[in-house]
């Protein structure tokens, strides 16, 4: 699961991690963790990953996949991705020194993100929030 987190600012812009291993753009994003939901777990991720916290949707906004490479392999993930909304920005957090963030406008944001599926989620979800 991930997290789309997003703010207005006064635009609307959303939050991007790099990768640990490519350091490719890519939504804060993780496993399940026993005794959360997948909404809960994403929230989680976005705290330990990026450093901020807000209100998580219960449903996700979208659905992608990718290629993971582990070992060698190409492991096929599917991905739900659930919006959280920033209400809190930490100072430090625990990935804050491995990690590279960036608050974007969804339109630059999506520029730099490699999934076309993901792509698509994020170009959808601020078509859902700004007025035409």
């Amino acid at each position: 699961m991930a997290a789309l987190c997003w703010r207005l600012s006064p635009v609307l812009e959303v939050l991007l991690v790099t990768s640990l291993r490519t350091r490719r753009w890519i939504l804060p994003k993780g496993w399940p963790m026993p005794g959360l939901s997948s909404a809960q777990s994403a929230a989680f991720e976005a705290l330990e990953e990026a450093g901020v916290a807000g209100v998580i949707s219960d449903t996700p906004v979208g659905r992608y996949h990718y290629l993971k490479e582990k070992k060698g392999r190409a492991v096929p993930c599917t991905v739900d991705v659930f919006a959280l909304h920033v209400r809190r920005l930490l100072r430090t957090w625990p990935e804050k020194d491995t990690r590279e963030i960036a608050w974007l406008p969804v339109p630059e944001a999506a520029r730099r993100i490699m999934e076309p599926e993901l792509r698509h989620i994020l170009l959808t979800f601020h078509r859902g929030r700004v007025p035409a």
